[in-house]
């Protein structure tokens, strides 16, 4: 997959107890199953991909040159927490 179709989303809202940040870009995989249900697999804090309710993001367009910046930035975080 290229960078120029991978999705990104901002979080506009997270309950207590799951692993969201508000206002932070979040990248999506693909699991069209989940985005039938009205769910989106998405990459949070943790460094794990889990479901979310659609409802919770917004998605948005980034440029190629800073989606590999965010990507290189979570591959970097989730090696210095693993």
């Amino acid at each position: 997959m290229k960078t120029s179709e991978r999705r990104f989303v901002v979080c506009i809202k997270a309950d207590a107890g799951i692993d969201l940040e508000l206002r932070k870009v979040y990248e999506v995989l693909a699991d069209e199953p989940a985005a039938a249900e009205g769910l989106l697999r998405v990459v949070d804090e943790s460094g794990e991909d889990y479901l979310y309710p659609s409802s919770y993001f917004v998605p948005i367009d980034l440029s190629d040159d800073s989606a590999r910046a965010l990507r290189a930035s979570a591959h970097s975080r989730s090696r210095a927490t693993g």
